[in-house]
């Protein structure tokens, strides 16, 4: 499950109670267009954070980026009804663990359309994690998915070279661990607005990543990146905060007034396909016959996590069909 899945699951929680209106199970055209919209804008995210992290060095760059969360959006956006201890987890497990290493990685260490599809592998990690510390049961169908992934990430670990570096995926996948620890901790926000959750947890997002950018990329280079910025730079960096997070998780919250989470949530899928095929065409990075194994078995494994429980329903339905 994608961190916004988690965070629409919990948000959803609180507008389906009875004297709520029904929530749609199918989307209009425009809002399909609308949530089309906001999944191209997180794949092809990828490419506009490999051309800032060119400019920018990668810690600061994602302490820009949680900074402008913050800023001005909590002027206008209440803080959530949620622990601070939880917020802040968030806030540090997705600004310093997820973004600070993803940005480190795709700063040549792993390309932008692998990096899309390697962090995906956090649904895999929440499932894992989430059965151990809760003492969850693993079904069949969720085993065969997280053995898919591995699977796709040994395609990956097979075939690194110079633009693709076990160092990156490794640095990629503690990112996803990120992920991960981020969406246990959404799951405990039950209720919880989207867009106030995500905002208000930058305020711990940015003081950590401006202190570690400090003490390892060094306080000139911060003063001489922010003196040397021009304009197509400050816009990559302001894209990150309010298209690719603010516009697009008010997007997310709006759309699941309306429908239900399973109507919503799967277009999340996307993401890894769009991630690729934009760096394919922006950045020239090719996509060999390994690359495309490799995303097909992650992205089915996806797939089998996310609508596994319907097709088990579905197969149990014909297979009784069958014997009766």
């Amino acid at each position: 499950m994608t961190n916004q899945e988690n965070l629409i699951s919990n948000d959803s929680s609180s507008k389906n109670q009875p004297d709520k209106p029904d929530l749609k199970n199918s989307l209009t055209s425009l809002h399909a267009f609308v949530l089309l919209t906001a999944v191209a804008i997180w794949g092809t995210n990828f490419v506009v954070m490999k051309n800032t992290v060119d400019v920018i060095p990668p810690l600061m760059l994602a302490a820009l980026r949680f900074f402008f969360t913050f800023l001005p959006a909590a002027f206008f956006i209440k803080r959530p009804q949620v622990a601070l201890s939880n917020l802040c987890g968030y806030g540090l497990s997705i600004g310093v663990l997820q973004f600070g290493f993803l940005y480190i990685a795709v700063n040549g260490h792993i390309t932008p359309g692998l990096a899309s599809l390697v962090v995906q592998s956090q649904a895999i990690f929440t499932i894992a994690i989430s059965a151990y510390l809760n003492k969850e049961s693993v079904r069949r169908y969720q085993i065969i998915a997280l053995v898919m992934a591995i699977l796709g990430l040994t395609v990956i670990g097979a075939h690194t070279d110079t633009s693709t570096t076990l160092l990156g995926l490794g640095l990629t996948l503690v990112a996803a661990m990120g992920w991960t620890c981020g969406n246990l901790l959404s799951k405990k926000a039950v209720g919880v607005d989207i867009l106030s959750y995500v905002v208000w947890s930058a305020l711990f997002s940015f003081p950590a990543l401006l202190a570690l950018s400090l003490c390892f990329e060094g306080i000139n280079s911060f003063v001489d990146t922010i003196q040397n910025l021009n304009w197509q730079t400050w816009t990559g960096v302001l894209w990150q905060s309010w298209a690719s997070t603010i516009f697009c998780f008010a997007i997310w919250g709006w759309l699941l007034a309306r429908y239900t989470t399973a109507t919503v949530s799967p277009f999340a899928l996307l993401i890894p396909i769009f991630g690729m095929a934009a760096s394919s065409i922006f950045l020239g990075e090719p996509l060999p016959l390994w690359k495309c194994v490799a995303a097909l078995m992650v992205i089915c494994a996806m797939l089998l996590n996310t609508f596994g429980p319907r097709l088990l329903f579905l197969w149990k339905k014909n297979h009784h069909k069958l014997f009766t």
